[in-house]
């Protein structure tokens, strides 16, 4: 895989935040059906803002649904995240492409909320729901049917411009226009952009790999995965 840019894969979470951090879009959609490569396929990533205060679940934002629950969804995926300040790069990359907030298939579209500096284990309040972040966003084919380009996988995971997942630890309801109240951090401290690179290319950086296997909000597979990259001492 090519490198991922370095501007995403260098800083460590530091806990001095900026203090705007913000919502600035809530975004959902329901499985319609899309044909690819001449096959009907069913997706989700078509999200369209909506106002007001919108319900938060465990598994799900209101009127937000997941195509294939074997992929996505889930407790550990209940929100995706995308920041804002990626657009102006795809704005650049995708010319002539309509990007309206919800365009990358994201419920939270934010500011203040970089992939190098928020952690795994990052934990947040937003109106009268409470998150923890849990992981980088791996896209599917389904990216590609989004933009009509099948190279956009690709594209997207070479930027290192993934987002992040959210599994909700309260219930609640959020508005668009409200900020991110930090309330917790893992001890660990590996950024969204870290266990990007780490799945990419960086297998060297032992002590990071050891460090992302055992956090405790990364869910499970990725843990075993960075387990198994772990060199075995010589006997």
């Amino acid at each position: 895989m090519d490198k991922i840019e370095a501007l995403f894969i260098a800083p460590a979470c530091s806990g001095n935040w900026d203090s705007s951090m913000n919502l600035l879009s809530i975004n959902v959609g329901l499985p319609r059906e899309v044909e690819w490569r001449g096959k009907a396929v069913y997706t989700s990533i078509f999200k369209t803002p909506v106002p007001g205060r919108v319900r938060v679940t465990k598994l799900n934002l209101e009127g937000d649904r997941q195509s294939d629950l074997s992929v996505h969804g889930g407790p550990e995926k209940a929100v995706y995240v995308y920041p804002s300040e990626h657009y102006a790069f795809w704005r650049e990359e995708l010319p002539g492409m309509k990007l309206s907030w919800g365009a990358f298939g994201e419920n939270f579209t934010t500011e203040g909320l970089l992939e190098s500096t928020v952690c795994i284990g990052d934990r947040f309040r937003v109106g009268s729901a409470e998150f923890v972040v849990t992981q980088p966003r791996m896209p599917c084919f389904k990216l590609g049917i989004r933009f009509g380009r099948a190279d956009m996988v690709k594209h997207f995971l070479r930027s290192g411009r993934t987002g992040f997942y959210l599994a909700v630890l309260l219930g609640g309801e959020v508005a668009a226009g409200e900020s991110f109240e930090l309330i917790g951090q893992s001890e660990l401290a590996v950024t969204v952009a870290e266990v990007v690179s780490l799945y990419a290319a960086d297998a060297a950086n032992q002590d990071l790999l050891r460090r992302a296997s055992e956090l405790p909000a990364l869910p499970k597979g990725w843990r075993e995965y960075f387990r198994k990259r772990l060199w075995e001492p010589d006997a």
